[in-house]
């Protein structure tokens, strides 16, 4: 079931296009990471989705309904954007108190103790959030963001400018509110590594356009085939692992690296591939399945549309 819809979606400014029939969906539960360079669209594409912005073109929903227009629809969709929207001059627990009773939270008091447990700051609950680490206040953020129980969350580069530690903090956070909550994330982000761990789903955006979409895992598997990594004990031996994979039927592409041997094995068994190297004598000390890291993914996925540009 589709969440997010964006539908041929275009987006002109001062008759520059920013959006260009932009399509892409996001299903319920999924962490969906939308990725791509400064001055892609992405907070085009954020801002139209939620109603801030009026697209030249195509339409968007997110639960069905319109979020420039549907007030019912608003009420189930939560947002943290590049701003905490907190007040440094009240503690922890008076900002949610504020919020929950903008958002007419059923026990307020209960929720607002429920969110700063969830988010690890009970203890600071009367602490003054001008007080406050940046970690601290995007945790707090969150709690802001999710407190009237939406179904939907749109976070805005929510572990920019924080430490590892901080950084680690929200990404679990992030994954508790999807498997345990139950809640569709939409993560804008330009920190691949943290979408690679915890998003099942990305979109490449790149000069207005999506260049690569699909589930994380299909991506980084690739459309080439297998691709195996061979370890061998020295430079002797690699040279020869080459030259038996290049001669196994399946493997389309050896590449070598040092002791290092890469084979992309379209057909066929992966056993295949080590039983010829072990009849043949090369000296292996490791055989793994390599995949590509989301950030080669995107890179590549740039490159190729600069190129074709």
């Amino acid at each position: 079931m589709s969440v997010i819809t964006v539908h041929n979606l275009k987006k002109t400014f001062d008759k520059a296009t920013v959006l260009q029939d932009l399509s892409f969906s996001v299903e319920k539960g999924e962490v969906f990471g939308f990725l791509g360079p400064n001055g892609a669209g992405k907070t085009t594409t954020v801002r139209c989705i939620l109603g801030l912005l009026h697209p030249d073109a195509g339409d968007t929903t997110v639960l069905g309904g319109d979020l420039g227009t549907d007030d019912q629809v608003r009420r189930r969709v939560g947002v943290l954007l590049e701003q905490n929207g907190l007040s440094d001059r009240l503690t922890a627990q008076e900002n949610l108190d504020y919020y929950a009773r903008l958002y007419d939270v059923q026990d307020p008091e209960g929720r607002v103790v429920e969110m700063l447990r969830f988010v690890g700051l009970e203890d600071r609950k009367d602490s003054l959030v001008g007080t406050f680490s940046t970690g601290m206040k995007r945790k707090l953020g969150i709690a802001r963001a999710v407190l009237h129980d939406p179904e939907v969350l749109f976070l805005d580069e929510p572990s920019s400018g924080l430490d590892p530690e901080a950084q680690k903090m929200v990404r679990d956070l992030i994954l508790d509110l999807s498997k345990i909550e139950g809640m569709t994330v939409f993560l804008n982000s330009h920190n691949l590594a943290e979408v690679q761990r915890i998003c099942t789903s990305v979109a490449i955006l790149h000069q207005g356009r999506i260049r690569a979409f699909d589930t994380v895992e299909k991506l980084r598997d690739g459309k080439k085939g297998t691709h195996l990594e061979v370890v061998l004990a020295d430079l002797a031996s690699a040279e020869k692992a080459a030259e038996v994979l290049q001669g196994v039927p399946g493997i389309t592409e050896v590449r070598r690296e040092g002791e290092h041997v890469t084979a992309t094995l379209t057909d066929g068994s992966a056993s295949a591939a080590v039983r010829a190297l072990v009849h043949a004598g090369c000296g292996v000390e490791e055989v793994r399945k390599a995949r590509r890291s989301l950030e080669e993914i995107y890179l590549a996925a740039v490159q190729q549309a600069e190129g074709s540009a």
